[in-house]
């Protein structure tokens, strides 16, 4: 296996055709300035002294001497030696609430932040096991798949917000489901489906997705954001700062209210757990941990190889050739000219001459 440490210098091959015409550019020049300053006479004799086929050989020496240098840059690596690891653990997708009702400030500083501050908490922990991010308000997208690429987890978790989904409401049972058509169920980890919402389910049924999950052998844990006195919801005006609080059609302040009900129902049916959020404490620290404790299973096999450097050798080629158009001139040599076939009659003379 051969690949490119430092690819990007692989473009600069791009220019080889730019001194290809720089060549011929220079050529075209130089006999012009020979037939401005000499006579038809003798301009037969100077040009044939230059070489023509000399001066071909020396631009390909400099040319390939430069793809030689570009390629050596670029640091070609041949793999030589294989290994196989085994990657255990558990397969867990986050579903997290997006809806309007999470910017909440009834958990410091809101609801959607404290979450994302536990799953970043979380990731940081993980070591084998694959997570993916269901995002979701009136319906539920994946916002990444599973993997063990945790710095991949960061970026594309940084990027959510209340406005990812544009269907407002909160609907429980998509993301569920979303989350379970998400698995694949032919290989045999432990499967777990955290949600994280404030319970206010708006759209369907998410007790029959919950327990659709269960008869599947998915665990379920649920995180409650929230109180259940309910708390209103802020609005921000565009230069960021906060204009007024959500209102209905009557013109009254929306509470969104946390439903522990429906969070508790969902994480029994599960064979889980639920929490209730607070600005102190990390809930998928304690899920985590309970987690840690089930049996973890083989997943997959991941092939490391081990790579050698053979830049040396492409320089080490740049510089012989460097050296052999240095040491080659650029006029014509009687001893190849007197055994060229295509030679003219009396070209040979005319060098003695």
């Amino acid at each position: 296996m051969i690949r490119f440490f430092y690819p990007d210098y692989l473009y600069g091959l791009l220019l080889l055709p730019l001194l290809v015409a720089f060549y011929i550019l220079v050529w075209k020049g130089r006999k012009k300035s020979l037939e401005r300053f000499s006579s038809p006479a003798i301009l037969p004799r100077l040009t044939d002294a230059a070489g023509k086929g000399k001066r071909v050989v020396k631009a390909a020496l400099v040319l390939l001497a430069v793809a030689m240098m570009l390629l050596g840059l670029a640091n070609p690596q041949v793999g030589t030696r294989l290994e196989e690891a085994k990657q255990e653990g558990i397969d867990m997708f986050l579903a997290l609430d997006v809806s309007l009702s999470m910017k909440a400030e009834d958990i410091k500083p809101n609801r959607l932040e404290k979450a994302k501050f536990e799953i970043r908490s979380l990731i940081s922990r993980l070591g084998g096991d694959r997570i993916g991010l269901v995002i979701f308000a009136g319906d539920a997208f994946t916002q990444f798949p599973l993997t063990t690429d945790y710095s991949a987890a960061n970026l594309f978790l940084d990027a959510v917000d209340v406005d990812a989904v544009p269907v407002p409401g909160t609907a429980i049972g998509s993301a569920i489901d979303h989350a379970v058509e998400s698995f694949n169920f032919e290989d045999v980890t432990t499967k777990v489906i955290v949600l994280i919402t404030d319970g206010e389910n708006t759209e369907g049924d998410a007790m029959e997705a919950a327990e659709s999950a269960a008869k599947k052998g998915v665990i379920l844990y649920t995180i409650g954001l929230g109180s259940p006195a309910g708390s209103p919801i802020p609005v921000y005006g565009t230069t960021g700062r906060q204009v007024d609080f959500k209102r209905d059609r009557m013109g009254s302040v929306v509470l969104s209210k946390l439903d522990e009900v429906t969070l508790e129902k969902i994480a029994t049916v599960g064979s889980g757990k639920y929490f209730r959020g607070s600005s102190t404490q990390d809930e998928l620290d304690a899920i985590y941990k309970s987690l840690n404790a089930l049996q973890k299973k083989e997943f997959g096999v991941k092939r490391y190889t081990d790579y050698e450097d053979r830049f040396q050798y492409f320089l080490l080629l740049a510089v012989i050739l460097i050296i052999a158009d240095l040491l080659l001139s650029d006029r014509r040599s009687l001893w190849l000219a007197k055994w060229n076939p295509l030679r003219k009659e009396g070209e040979v003379g005319l060098e003695k001459n």
